[in-house]
C-alpha cells in the first residue's frame, strides 16, 4: 500500500475518547518501578559492581556488556512476536506479568552474585547470569508490559497518561535506586552478602509490583480477535515493520537515549573520583531525577499544547544546557548539581514521548501496510534498552579501560580522571544533539487522528 500524504489533510479530527480508570493509570505505572528496580540498578551499579566487587577488568566489563545486551535485543524481538501469538482469558500481553515476577526475583539475585571464581570464571558467570537475567527473564516480562500501552487504549490522550504513569514511577523507582541502594549495601554488610541482600529485597519488591500491575488493568484494543494473527507469517509481519518508517525512527531515537542510561554507571565514579565521596551519587540521583519527576505533572498539559515531538526537541536543548553548566566547573558539587537538575528537566519529555511515540507507529503501520503488530512493534523498546545501554556500558568500560582507570584504586591517572568527565559531560551532549535531528523527521503527530479514523472505517 503506497503512502499518499494527500489523502492526510483535516489534523483537527476529534477521536472519541477513551477514559481509563485512574487506579489502572496508576497500577500500570508501577510495573516501570519494578522494571527500574532492576534496568537502573544494572545500568548505575553493574560495571561498579562488576569492577570493584567481582574484581573483573574494566575493558573486559565493557566487551561482556555489549555483546550480552546484543544478543538481548535479539531476545526482545522475538518475546514481541510471541506477545503477538499468544492467546488467554487475560489477553496477550498481561499474562505474562503474572507468570514471570517470580522467576523475576531469580534474575536480580543471579545479576548481583560472585562466586569465588577465577578471573576467567568470574567473567563467565557475569555474562551467563547476566544474558539469562536481563536478555531472558527481564525481557520475558517487559515487552509484554510496554506492549500493553497499546492493547490497553488507543486514545492518544489516555496513552499519554499512561505514558507519564509510567514515565513518574519509573523515575521514582529510578531515584530510590540511586540514592539508598549504597547505604542499604553496606547497611546490609557490605561485599558481596549486601549486594545479593539488597537483590533479594528489589526483586520482591519488584514481583509483588507487577502482579499489582496484572490484577487491575484489562487488555481493550485488538485483543477480541488475536486469531487473524496465525494467518500472517512472522517474515511478513517483519517486513511490515521495516517499511514503517516512524517505527525505525522512534526506534533509533530509543537507542540514542538508552546509550545515555547506559553511561549512567558513571555516576558513582564521578561521585567517587571527581567530587572526592562516592555518597554524593545519593545527590546525583536526586538532583538528575527529582527535576523530571516534578515535570510529570505538567507532562499531560505541555503535550497537548506543543505536541510530543516538538516538546521532546525542546527538552533536548535544555539538557545541553544542562550539561554546558557542569562544564563550567565540574568540580564543585553545586555547579554540577545545577547543571544535573537542568538536565533532569529536559530529559523528561523525551523519557514520556518515545514510549507513547513507539505506540502510535503500531497504527501508523496498520494503516500503511495493513499488518497489526503490537508485540513486536513495542518489543522495540527494550530491544532499544538493551542495545542502547550495551552501547553505553561499552563505551563507558572501553573509555575508562583505554584512560588507565584501575579498580579498587584510591586514586586514579590524570587521563583516568578525564576519561570520567567526558563520559558524565560531554557524550551526553552528542546524544542529545543527536536525537535533536532525528525528532525533526517524526512527523506523525499530525498525521495520527486521520489514521486512527481510516483505520476504524475499514473495520466497519
Amino acid at each position: 500500500m503506497e503512502e499518499k500524504a494527500g489523502n492526510i489533510i483535516n489534523t483537527e479530527i476529534e477521536l472519541p475518547t477513551q477514559k481509563l480508570a485512574g487506579v489502572e493509570k496508576v497500577s500500570y505505572g508501577l510495573g516501570n518501578l519494578s522494571a527500574n528496580l532492576l534496568i537502573t540498578t544494572a545500568n548505575s551499579f553493574i560495571v561498579f559492581f562488576y569492577t570493584e566487587i567481582a574484581g573483573i577488568a574494566a575493558a573486559t566489563v565493557g566487551t561482556l556488556l555489549l555483546i550480552a545486551r546484543i544478543f538481548d535485543g535479539v531476545t526482545d524481538l522475538g518475546m514481541g512476536m510471541i506477545v503477538d501469538k499468544t492467546k488467554s482469558k487475560y489477553g496477550k500481553a498481561r499474562p505474562w506479568l503474572l507468570w514471570m515476577a517470580i522467576p523475576y526475583i531469580l534474575a536480580m539475585v543471579l545479576l548481583f552474585t560472585s562466586p569465588e571464581f577465577s578471573q576467567t570464571g568470574k567473567s563467565i558467570y557475569a555474562f551467563i547470569t547476566y544474558i539469562l537475567a536481563i536478555g531472558i527473564i527481564y525481557t520475558m516480562i517487559s515487552v509484554p508490559y510496554n506492549s500493553m500501552l497499546v492493547t490497553l487504549s488507543q486514545d492518544q490522550i489516555q496513552r499519554g497518561q499512561l505514558s507519564i504513569s509510567r514515565a513518574a514511577f519509573g523515575l521514582i523507582g529510578g531515584m530510590l535506586v540511586g540514592v539508598i541502594t549504597l547505604p542499604a549495601v553496606s547497611f546490609l554488610g557490605g561485599g558481596k552478602n549486601g549486594w545479593m541482600f539488597i537483590a533479594i529485597i528489589y526483586g520482591i519488591v519488584g514481583a509483588l509490583s507487577y502482579l499489582i500491575v496484572f490484577k487491575n488493568t484489562k487488555e481493550r484494543v485488538d485483543v477480541e480477535t488475536p486469531e487473524k494473527k496465525d494467518t500472517v507469517p512472522i517474515k511478513h509481519s517483519v517486513k511490515a515493520l521495516v517499511k514503517n518508517k516512524y517505527w525505525l525512527l522512534t526506534l533509533s531515537i530509543i537507542i540514542l537515549s538508552f546509550v545515555g542510561a547506559g553511561l549512567s554507571g558513571i555516576g558513582v565514579y564521578y561521585a567517587k573520583y571527581i567530587l572526592g565521596d562516592p555518597n554524593l551519587m545519593a545527590v546525583l540521583t536526586v538532583v538528575g531525577i527529582l527535576p523530571t519527576i516534578l515535570m510529570m505533572f505538567f507532562m499531560d498539559f505541555l503535550f497537548k499544547k506543543f505536541g510530543k515531538r516538538n516538546l521532546a526537541m525542546i527538552g533536548g536543548v535544555v539538557s545541553i544546557i544542562g550539561a554546558l553548566i557542569i562544564w563550567i566547573d565540574p568540580e564543585s558539587i553545586s555547579m554540577v548539581s545545577i547543571g544535573s537538575f537542568i538536565r533532569g528537566l529536559g530529559g523528561a519529555p523525551l523519557g514520556v514521548a518515545a514510549f507513547v511515540m513507539l505506540a502510535d507507529s503500531v497504527e501508523y503501520g496498520e494503516w500503511k501496510t495493513g499488518i497489526r503488530t503490537e508485540g513486536l512493534a513495542l518489543s522495540a523498546g527494550t530491544f532499544g534498552e538493551k542495545v542502547g545501554t550495551g552501547i553505553g556500558g561499552m563505551v563507558l568500560g572501553a573509555l575508562m579501560g583505554l584512560a588507565g582507570y584501575v579498580g579498587g584504586q584510591a586514586e586514579q591517572t590524570v587521563s583516568a580522571l578525564t576519561s570520567i568527565k567526558l563520559l558524565f559531560i560531554h557524550v551526553p551532549i552528542i546524544l542529545s544533539i543527536l536525537s535533536i535531528i532525528l525528532l525533526y523527521f517524526y512527523k506523525l503527530d499530525k498525521k495520527y487522528p486521520t489514521i486512527i479514523k481510516e483505520l476504524n472505517e475499514r473495520k466497519i
